[in-house]
């Protein structure tokens, strides 16, 4: 099931249609219940980094969840890497163990820090805290969990440079819907200052779009008067509007959007009892698959896992 057949299929299951924004939370909020509900391989990702010596933290993925692993592969330029797996440990056990910073060595532990904060402003969501600091510089493979790409369909991701148009009302605008392009239900907060615009903030992609297209808003929506204002489409996202989850098992989408969806209308207590039944069944049956059948042989002891008959 793609993007265009699930949101075929809710319109006819609720007998209603939705506005693109209101479509896409749906389904974003379906998405994120199932990942936080089952290990599918779709939620791993693996980035390699570098330590720096004597420099007890270690850059965090801005996408990151929850970590599966974090390997020391050798000093950098190493010919021959050799894996060692760092024990995730608590901040308080590190500090305790290496309490100098003069105590360095090879990284054995690793710990969840973050965020870092420079003049009341946040820099770095999350870093990692390493055990004992590393006395070189390190290769550094980390497999982690994030929230991997959502099924919806051409997002606008960023924004390119604005032209800021002339005779706008000062202000801050929040949730102001974007005009133009081919897509539908971008949403963004727009400053205007000396009568132009000189910021705008994504809230909500839309989908539909392509690069290049020129987006703009109303100016009733943003104070009521001035021109010109524009802005392009440096990215999007998806551009099939497939993923793993609606390839290869699509009941526990379909389910738990309609669950989104069918709240959003206040519907019917007897209908919202039934999609959470199938919603469960769908989480059952895809449990199997993910933690499961997919867990048999794993080396991590810690990780959920199912029987499987």
């Amino acid at each position: 099931m793609n993007y265009a057949a699930l949101v075929a299929s809710i319109s006819s299951y609720t007998e209603n249609t939705f506005p693109t924004v209101d479509m896409n939370v749906f389904i974003t909020q379906a998405e994120k219940r199932i990942y936080n509900a089952v290990q599918i391989p779709a939620l791993r990702k693996n980035v390699t980094g570098v330590t720096a010596a004597n420099n007890k933290y270690l850059a965090c993925p801005d996408d990151f969840l929850s970590s599966y692993s974090l390997a020391e592969a050798g000093v950098v330029g190493a010919a021959v890497p050799s894996y060692t797996y760092l024990l995730n440990k608590d901040v308080n056990f590190i500090r305790e163990a290496y309490p100098k910073p003069t105590s360095t060595g090879s990284p054995k532990y690793y710990a969840l820090f973050g965020p870092a904060v420079a003049s009341s402003v946040i820099t770095t969501e999350l870093t990692f805290l390493i055990g004992p600091t590393p006395d070189a510089a390190y290769s550094m493979e980390l497999h982690y969990y994030y929230y991997p790409e959502s099924i919806v369909q051409r997002p606008i991701l960023t924004l390119g440079a604005i032209t800021a148009g002339t005779s706008y009302t000062t202000g801050t605008y929040s949730n102001v819907s974007l005009t133009g392009g081919s897509g539908s239900g971008a949403t963004a907060n727009i400053v205007v200052s000396g009568g132009g615009v000189t910021a705008v903030t994504l809230v909500n992609g839309g989908t539909g779009f392509v690069v290049g297209n020129t987006m703009s808003a109303l100016a009733a929506n943003i104070g009521g008067t001035g021109s010109g204002f524009s802005i392009p489409v440096a990215t999007v996202g998806n551009t099939t509007g497939t993923t793993w989850l609606g390839d290869n098992y699509d009941p526990a989408l379909l389910y738990g959007t309609l669950i989104e969806a069918y709240t959003y209308m206040k519907g019917e207590q007897d209908m919202i009892v039934l999609y959470n039944t199938k919603f469960g069944e769908a989480l059952t049956q895809l449990k199997r698959l993910g933690d499961g059948l997919e867990r048999q042989d794993a080396y991590r002891s810690g990780q959920a896992r199912v029987p499987v008959t």
